[in-house]
């Protein structure tokens, strides 16, 4: 009666065991790419091209060189400015859009969301010249008012959803009980709606802020020179003379490397907020 459970004892640290190895490997091989990309800025030109391999000699002469062509804290300040004002305004928007869908829902509503979502499958290519030609004719081409505004629009549909999903969850009898006691409704979103569902509002925010600062497509047709941020700055060491791998390795761990530790710095609240009230 006695081997039964003791041959479970054994085989749930071997299972364990097992699961750590498949989540470690399926981990590294998602990471190599960023690996190999943060080695490769370390050698020479002619070392990433003739020596790929982990043992080398590494140099700071990629970094020495991007930083010689093009001034990185510009287009730095340019992806903090575009990421984080396009966050802030998908959520002002949106705050009130997910409420309304989420607590005052019309047969439309289902409808609604679904058309809001169905715009994420439309490529961006076939918007391009009518925006383009309308940025051109009220002066929004190469400005970071441009691009906020575009990408506003292109992290709006997917920031609507997400908070209709967690005002959802959010117990209506709280917002019954402050309606009862006078509550106007912006002292019913700001004081009882906002806070209970601060987790999930948060890391759709770091989610927009991640999606805005990886955009290259409208960066590289809607800027030159001016708002362009890093996406365009990482582009610029492409040439028809070829790609140069260790500038463009070096000039791409300097655009990720800010957006990383940001990501390392919020894992907690990203995971708890995408996990909002999927335990009751």
């Amino acid at each position: 009666m006695s081997r039964q459970p003791m041959a479970s004892r054994h085989a749930l640290p071997v299972k364990q065991l097992l699961l750590t190895l498949l989540a470690w490997s399926v981990a590294f091989v998602i990471f190599f790419p960023i690996l190999w990309m943060v080695l490769t800025g370390f050698k020479t030109e002619t070392a990433a091209i003739a020596d790929p391999s982990f043992i080398f000699s590494p140099t700071l002469e990629s970094y020495q060189a991007v930083q010689a062509r093009s001034g990185y804290a510009r287009f730095a300040i340019n992806s903090v400015a575009v990421a984080f004002g396009s966050t802030l305004l998908a959520l002002l928007i949106a705050i009130p859009s997910a409420y309304a869908m989420a607590f005052l829902p019309t047969k439309r509503t289902k409808g609604t969301l679904l058309w809001m979502l169905s715009t994420k499958m439309l490529p961006p290519v076939g918007v391009l010249v009518p925006i383009y030609l309308i940025f051109r004719d009220v002066g929004l081409l190469d400005t970071r008012t441009g691009l906020i505004l575009v990408y506003t629009l292109m992290n709006l549909p997917i920031v609507v959803w997400m908070l209709y999903t967690f005002f959802k969850d959010m117990p209506k009898d709280i917002l019954e009980a402050g309606r009862m006691d006078g509550a106007s409704t912006f002292q019913e979103v700001w004081y009882l709606l906002l806070p209970l569902t601060l987790p999930g509002i948060a890391s759709t925010g770091l989610l927009s802020v991640i999606l805005s600062w990886n955009e290259a497509f409208w960066s590289l047709n809607l800027t030159s020179s001016k708002a362009a941020p890093l996406t365009a700055y990482i582009a610029s060491f492409s040439s028809p003379e070829g790609l140069f791998w260790a500038k463009l390795s070096a000039a791409s761990t300097m655009a990720i490397a800010p957006i990383l530790i940001l990501g390392w710095m919020t894992q907690k609240q990203m995971v708890r907020g995408l996990t909002f009230g999927a335990v009751k």
